[in-house]
């Protein structure tokens, strides 16, 4: 690890690191040959889903895509089977009351906790492969730090395992936007709530990423740090980044662009957050036309 302290920031507006992988040529061939024609349709790659035989659809992957994906534990289902298809570019909002599924759909799609059943894919790799690691920036509720490391450090170890360009000048631009400048020399595990969130802040966004997940990330933010973020997350999505982020923040949700609601573990809105009943579905209560659920399945769920 290096000892050196950051300088000053730059004079240039800080970006998040995001990779541009969701492009794709489209290659268009024609013949005058039928039985080149004929020859090109039997060569064609199966476009099927492997497991439920479904035509996948053409184009780019989606950046999240679950098969009934669910988790329980025992008897008690946290997450009941979910399909669920984000595109590229989405910027997500993930609501419901305290118990309903949220971190646990984000904690099985990071690869920190195995479902029960189905599958689910991030950038058209399986989750907990090392192309989704690679794809994923995972912004976690409770942020966890190496106990003999710096904030520097931290921020030093993050960059270069994914490859970072530049990081120490973004690692410099990014600890001022939250307000760290003169705790990087300092262990984030002796930080208080908010600061944990801060330095995490700034690890989830030194690194390159297709898709960040992230769950409840106004917690114990001042309004220097919840400014901060919001100004992150409005970059990364402008440069074409996925989000989706989990919180109970509803003054949020509106920059989104699609509303997803758990209750009791089961999908009870995906749509324009115009159209939810923001109060209704935090607390619990479940529309009179539910997504995919059963008004007698009521078991609980991990939140």
């Amino acid at each position: 690890m290096s000892n050196s302290r950051p300088n000053r920031p730059s004079s240039r507006s800080n970006r998040p690191v995001s990779k541009n992988t969701r492009a794709r040529d489209v290659a268009r061939r024609s013949s005058g040959d039928s039985h080149a024609a004929e020859d090109a349709v039997d060569d064609a790659p199966d476009t099927t889903d492997a497991v439920t035989g479904a035509p996948e659809p053409t184009g780019p992957p989606a950046a999240i895509d679950t098969h009934g994906l669910a988790k329980a534990y025992g008897d008690a289902p946290a997450l009941w089977p979910l399909d669920l298809r984000i595109e590229p570019g989405d910027r997500v909002s993930l609501i419901g009351h305290n118990g309903s599924g949220k971190t646990t759909l984000m904690r099985m799609l990071v690869g920190m906790l195995e479902p029960s059943e189905g599958s689910a894919s991030i950038a058209g790799h399986p989750i907990g492969s090392i192309e989704t690691r690679a794809a994923v920036s995972y912004l976690a509720d409770q942020p966890v730090f190496y106990d003999d490391l710096t904030v520097w450090e931290h921020l030093e170890y993050v960059a270069r395992l994914h490859g970072t360009a530049d990081w120490e000048q973004q690692a410099v631009d990014l600890v001022d936007m939250v307000g760290l400048m003169d705790r990087v020399d300092d262990l984030p595990m002796t930080f208080s709530r908010g600061l944990k969130q801060k330095a995490a802040m700034t690890m989830a966004f030194v690194r390159p990423f297709d898709v960040m997940l992230i769950d409840e990330p106004f917690v114990g933010l001042d309004r220097l740090g919840r400014t901060a973020l919001l100004e992150l997350l409005q970059l990364a999505h402008g440069d074409g980044a996925t989000l989706v982020v989990a919180t109970h923040e509803l003054s949020s949700v509106r920059e989104s662009s699609r509303l997803i609601a758990l209750s009791n573990g089961q999908l009870v809105f995906d749509g324009d957050p115009a159209d939810a009943d923001l109060a209704a579905l935090t607390e619990g209560a479940r529309p009179d036309s539910p997504i995919d659920t059963d008004p007698d399945d009521t078991g609980p769920a991990d939140d």
